[in-house]
């Protein structure tokens, strides 16, 4: 068949084995003046090959390129980043050591293994990244697979082949643009974030604590506070967080199982998706970034979604209530002790704008909203039962406070002191159920136990 007759779709497809073949975007003459006869631009097509075979290039085997995350937090990161002199290095050093002596005298929870350090914004990056990742994977598949759907469901049917031949490079185009992303609001994030637990949940590896001195600088700017009780209380704070973390090994699991939990149920509105991609230009694909980071393509929570965001946020505020009681307590002696623990509630409720955009974007926010409550009750726990009875509560998940505790810690209280006075918790159904299957009394039920059949006559006792 003659090039003049060759069918516009054949033309197209040649295109398609061109991208996903590996080759480098550029056409040459005769084809431009295909793309022209088939109403296509060629410098735009140009540019979206490129883009794409760029991504795919850079992408792993799963889709996903988290090394470009990274590599946009730090870029980030490291532009406005003045590194830790050696002065600040040592100020944290005294500040952190101090803390720890005085959180000795409030807390039963052991300190860390490791010292605390001060970080540039680059090395909170680095640090933090792999939990970032395993946070935001849920939702980068979800948008990824969205994608690949939305372009077949568009496609006719005597394109189905090539697209699916294209699955795989939009599935990557997809996750590589969410990581690309989520590098950059992690790399602002890297520029508000003061300390390690700042944000609420264990970002930091197991058993490390840090302050970034620069930010610490931007945040206390304009407290009018002395600076070193600032970071007297700040590294008392960032201390008791990580102490918390390493003392309860479950928890650490406890919360990302729940984040992820709730990130595994978002998905993309494909209506919005739809629209987008119905008047988006590869040339300018500042719009879908837009929408990625704005959270325009998630829908609204579902139900389950709901019900999990309720027990994270009471989960936080229990860990951000007890952090902020035994910093009290170990900071008792620092003047202005009470109006930075105001300035650092209010700046928790309100959080920053690389906060609010990581919100957006993972459909979740990491802001308790019961953070006063919580700590309400563990002052009350505290004066009841004094540092050990409170703090022995964290030591397995089954004594954990409930969100009723939150809202009356009276009955929580008495438990507590009950078992303090060697009183055994009043038994139940399903405690004597239990005791009675661990002694044998209850056999298993057997086959014939559960259609009720009679077993046969042979096989009755005499």
């Amino acid at each position: 068949m003659a090039d003049d007759d060759r069918d516009p779709e054949e033309d197209f497809q040649e295109m398609l084995r061109r991208l996903f073949g590996g080759q480098d975007g550029n056409f040459d003459a005769d084809q431009l003046e295909q793309l022209r006869a088939m109403g296509v631009d060629p410098a735009m097509m140009e540019g979206v090959m490129r883009q794409l075979q760029a991504a795919f290039s850079s992408a792993p085997a799963g889709g996903i390129s988290w090394d470009v995350a990274q590599r946009q937090a730090l870029h980030i990161a490291n532009q406005s980043d003045l590194g830790v002199t050696s002065g600040q290095r040592g100020e944290f050093d005294q500040a952190f050591a101090l803390a720890a002596l005085w959180l000795g005298e409030v807390t039963t929870i052991s300190e860390l293994a490791e010292p605390a350090r001060a970080l540039t914004r680059g090395g909170w990056v680095e640090a933090t990244m792999p939990v970032w990742q395993e946070l935001a994977e849920p939702v980068a598949t979800s948008i990824a697979d969205a994608l690949t759907e939305a372009m077949r469901s568009q496609a006719p049917d005597d394109m189905q082949q090539a697209i699916a031949g294209a699955g795989k490079v939009m599935r990557t185009i997809g996750g590589s643009l969410f990581a690309s992303q989520l590098g950059q609001v992690i790399g602002r994030l890297s520029l508000e974030v003061v300390s390690g637990g700042d944000v609420g949940i264990p970002v930091m590896p197991d058993g490390r604590a840090a302050i970034l001195p620069q930010n610490f600088d931007d945040f206390g700017r304009d407290l009018e506070v002395p600076e070193d009780q600032l970071a007297l209380y700040l590294a008392t704070r960032e201390l008791a967080h990580a102490r918390l973390f390493r003392h309860a090994k479950w928890l650490r699991l406890h919360v990302i199982s729940q984040i992820t939990e709730f990130a595994r149920g978002v998905h993309v509105d494909m209506d919005a998706l739809e629209d987008l991609a119905s008047r988006f230009d590869p040339q300018h694909p500042d719009e879908l970034r837009q929408a990625l980071e704005s959270g325009a393509l998630l829908p609204q929570r579902s139900d389950a979604q709901t019900a999990a965001l309720t027990r994270l946020e009471n989960l936080l505020a229990l860990i951000e209530g007890w952090v902020e009681v035994v910093t009290a307590d170990a900071t008792g002696r620092l003047p202005h002790a009470v109006r930075i623990a105001e300035a650092v509630r209010r700046r928790r409720a309100v959080g920053g704008p690389a906060e609010k955009a990581l919100g957006s974007l993972v459909g979740l926010e990491l802001r308790p909203r019961r953070m006063r409550e919580a700590a309400a009750m563990w002052r009350a726990v505290t004066d009841a039962v004094g540092p050990a009875g409170r703090d022995a509560l964290w030591d397995y998940p089954d004594l954990m406070p409930t969100s009723d505790d939150i809202d009356d810690p009276s009955a929580l209280i008495a438990r507590v002191q009950a078992h303090a006075r060697g009183e055994q918790p009043v038994r139940d159904e399903m405690d004597e159920a239990l005791d009675a299957l661990l002694r044998g009394d209850v056999p298993p039920a057997s086959a014939d136990d559960e259609t009720g059949d009679d077993p046969p006559e042979e096989q009755r006792p005499v």
